[in-house]
């Protein structure tokens, strides 16, 4: 019984001692005098970064293999999430079936990615109400927002319109398109869709503005809000714009992002920044320098710090292009 004893007293000792030795160093060498070949033993902590990364259009003819490419990519990275802002698939129908095979094609892409990936409609994506309740039924609603630690994500819909006018501009839109095709005789420039703010600026509804709205004013201590769109609603002037929500961030830390444009552009506005993403795997103009593939890595520290990655630009540790091109099958 007394050896019992002893032996657990000792086994005590020695989880005593285990437990106050310290912690090995998270930088060690064994240069203990002189100068040393480094600047500084002060790093960076990292307990509170987190990375997320956004893609931008694939649409208006998508080009093979350009956002598989991108998803090995991302997995490369490995950020902690991915966000996108809309146009995802060519859409433009009220064919069930032809919906259903298109987004079948990029879910398919996208599951290979190793992270989180939250969807955003773009007009392709949200054409006319056929394509909004196939949205619905599949990734519910069309606008959300979500909370990450302590940063806000507003994930806005562009394409907030009443049935009656979203029809009307998917007729006008049609009607273009067969201009465009030489199906009808006229001017694109002329058509009633090209003067359609709509087409350019998208719109927003008041009650997506009031759900906002309520979003901000229950957090009111994040440290950053992220708003991300397809189309530039901040562009709009008018009540359909983003003016509105814009007073509310007022005096709040926030970015805002969209694409739509295909071309990549970066300004100053009201204090904060508000960014056009190019493209991953959309249509480009050739003519414009920033027309480019790209995806956008958001590092989130103290303040967000926004590195655009072109793709030709992320290599496998091989040196060369993950995947070949082509890859994709829309």
């Amino acid at each position: 019984m007394k050896d019992s004893m002893y032996i657990l007293l000792l086994l005590i000792s020695l989880w005593a001692c285990k437990s106050e030795a310290p912690e090995p160093a998270e930088f060690y060498h064994e240069i203990s005098v002189g100068p040393k070949p480094w600047t500084s033993e002060v790093f960076e902590p990292t307990e509170s970064d987190f990375t997320f990364a956004i893609i931008s259009d694939l649409t208006g003819g998508e080009r093979p293999g350009i956002y598989s490419r991108a998803v090995a990519q991302l997995n490369l990275l490995d950020p902690t999430f991915v966000l996108s802002v809309g146009d995802l698939i060519e859409g433009g129908t009220e064919d069930t079936l032809q919906l259903k095979k298109e987004w079948d094609s990029f879910d398919a892409r996208t599951s290979e990615l190793t992270m989180p990936f939250f969807h955003l409609g773009g007009n392709h994506d949200l054409t006319n109400p056929e394509m909004r309740s196939f949205w619905n039924k599949r990734y519910g609603p069309r606008y959300y927002h979500f909370r990450y630690r302590d940063v806000l994500f507003l994930m806005m819909d562009s394409e907030d319109y009443s049935e009656k006018r979203m029809y009307e501009i998917y007729q006008a839109r049609d009607t273009a398109l067969r201009v465009i095709n030489g199906e009808l005789e006229g001017i694109y420039e002329e058509s009633t869709y090209y003067h359609m703010p709509e087409r350019r600026l998208g719109s927003l509804g008041s009650e997506q503005l009031a759900y906002f709205k309520e979003v901000l004013e229950a957090q009111k201590d994040v440290r950053w809000t992220f708003v991300l769109m397809h189309k530039p609603l901040w562009l709009r002037e008018d009540n359909n714009g983003l003016g509105a929500l814009e007073t509310v961030l007022k005096g709040r830390n926030y970015t805002v992002i969209n694409g739509h444009f295909h071309s990549f552009s970066h300004r100053n506005r009201l204090g904060m920044d508000y960014y056009m993403l190019g493209t991953t795997g959309g249509a480009q103009n050739p003519e414009d320098p920033n027309a480019f593939d790209h995806i956008s890595l958001v590092r989130m520290a103290d303040k967000p710090v926004i590195t655009h990655l072109k793709l030709e630009g992320i290599l496998k540790n091989s040196g060369t292009l993950p995947l070949s091109i082509p890859a994709d099958n829309p």
